[in-house]
């Protein structure tokens, strides 16, 4: 196919090319003089770093600037928001007929956000939004704006404020754990008073002494048992009494003195009322008994007429050596009580030294955990102050809201040109299309190639006026009822049931466009 017969076959579909061009140009036309006109207004935040170094005040709000400005913009586009918008400045005048779902869609079509946090630069945020009139728009961003500064300073002090309630708090209940806990070793400590590691040294002391004390007392019982043993053998033989018994009695104001000074040595360690200051202080009061007994016992003695019978003499050094005996079974008796006392509080000793420790560790820990709460809650307060002056991270407008001076939408000439450009296109292609799918014979190259005929002569088929006259009228009539019904029946659809720019949007939104 040479140039000549394409450029024959387009002036046959001439009025096919230009119906097609027309028709989707006027609708470009059309549509780019219906769509309403939309503003845009638009603002800029930054946030901003604290104001006071963190070397010398470390704020509580530590959140990344990226992050931030994320947890904004959700708070910001939430469904509430964007229905409440929508309803106080009234954006849609199709509102009663917009579902509450279509009204949140159309809200975040129309609002554009943008933000970038590059390494090592401050992390901006741009906040537009598209609407009918530049009031509107204007208005939207500036309580978009208002929004966003609100949600910042009550995010912002409300968590301040929380981590201050939540340290104060800590810092309470340790102080009452670390009174219960100091109270709870002071009645462990008073509990067991006589059985606690801090004295065990002078437990062991006590036990070797007490030990020694009462060998020397069964020594002495003894003695005294042999002596009047003694006494009875040589009265029966005789019929005499000697004085068999020494003539000074140092032992027992020696163990006077021991006594004495283990009661000073108990003094310094336990309290007047601990049950070994006790026992001690009875064996004192029972020894200075004894002595007193014993020397008023030796006054009649030393008084006696040397003259008087063996019977007077025998019962009265039998009965001071009675009397003697007794006061060393008794001290006898005292010591191994005191004894046993000591090996019950020494058997008692290991396990209190596991439980005091076990007490102490908690008392250390509590005390660190304390230090810890009251140093946090110290930063927790100068974090509160920080957040409270506005001197912490901050979101902060760099570029006001304006009203805006010329719409940004539509572009009319993109529009009209594209659907003119369109339309050519679509013409070209129709008439492409028409000629492909017409299969007559039309040339003599037709006959050669499917009838293998070659044609001596071609004549042209010629139309008499009458016809011609009714194939032109026909098209006219055809290309005119288009050009004037198309563009009508779009007005008529843009005038009386839904402008075309809600329709177009309801079909690209069908589409999922």
């Amino acid at each position: 196919m040479d140039i000549k017969y394409f450029f024959s076959i387009f002036l046959r579909r001439l009025p096919y090319f230009l119906l097609v061009s027309c028709l989707i140009s006027a609708i470009a036309i059309i549509i780019a003089k219906a769509l309403p006109p939309a503003y845009e207004s638009q603002m800029k935040l930054i946030v901003e770093s604290p104001q006071i170094p963190t070397e010398l005040a470390t704020p509580t709000i530590s959140t990344p600037a990226m992050e931030q400005l994320q947890i904004v913009e959700q708070r910001l586009m939430t469904r509430n928001n964007l229905l409440d918008i929508a309803a106080r400045f009234k954006l849609f005048d199709v509102e009663d007929e917009m579902t509450p779902d279509r009204t949140v869609e159309a809200m975040l079509k129309r609002t554009t956000i943008r933000k970038s946090a590059n390494h090592n630069e401050a992390a901006l945020m741009t906040i537009a939004f598209e609407a009918a009139t530049p009031e509107k728009a204007a208005s939207v961003v500036n309580e978009y704006l208002t929004l966003i500064q609100k949600e910042d300073v009550e995010s912002r002090t409300g968590r301040a404020t929380q981590t201050l309630e939540f340290f104060e708090q800590e810092v309470t209940r340790l102080s009452e754990e670390l009174a219960r806990k100091s109270a709870d070793i002071l009645k462990f400590k008073l509990d067991n008073s006589d059985a606690l590691p801090d004295s065990l040294d002078f437990r062991l002391g006590q036990q070797t002494r007490a030990q020694e004390r009462l060998a020397q007392i069964n020594r002495d019982i003894s003695q005294f048992t042999q002596q009047r043993e003694k006494l009875m053998v040589i009265f029966a033989q005789t019929g005499k009494v000697r004085d068999v018994t020494p003539k000074e009695l140092s032992r027992d104001e020696e163990w006077l003195e021991k006594l004495r000074a283990d009661l000073a040595n108990a003094l310094a360690v336990y309290s007047p009322d601990n049950p070994n200051v006790k026992v001690l202080e009875s064996r004192i009061r029972q020894t200075e008994n004894a002595i007193a007994r014993r020397k008023s016992a030796e006054n009649p003695v030393a008084n006696t007429n040397v003259d008087s019978t063996g019977n007077m003499m025998l019962d009265i050094q039998l009965s001071e050596m009675d009397t003697r005996l007794a006061i060393l079974e008794d001290q006898r008796d005292a010591t191994e009580e005191l004894l046993d006392n000591i090996v019950t509080t020494l058997s008692k000793t290991p396990a209190n030294a596991i439980r005091l420790d076990e007490l102490e560790l908690d008392l250390g820990n509590l005390q660190t955990q304390y230090t810890a709460a009251v140093n946090r809650f110290g930063s927790a307060s100068t974090g509160e102050r920080i957040e409270l002056l506005s001197q912490g991270q901050k979101i902060s407008v760099i570029e006001p809201p304006a009203l805006p001076d010329e719409p940004t939408k539509p572009n009319r000439m993109l529009i009209a040109g594209g659907g003119t450009f369109i339309g050519i296109m679509a013409g070209i292609v129709l008439v492409v299309a028409l000629e492909m799918l017409n299969r007559s014979i039309r040339r003599p190259e037709d006959l050669v190639a499917k009838l293998g005929i070659t044609p001596l002569a071609t004549i042209p088929y010629i139309r008499s006026r009458q016809q011609m006259i009714a194939q032109r009228s026909g098209k006219i009539i055809v290309i005119l009822a288009i050009l004037v019904g198309v563009p009508s029946l779009i007005y008529a659809v843009h005038t009386y049931y839904l402008p075309l720019d809600l329709l177009m949007e309801n079909l690209l939104s069908k589409l999922g466009i």
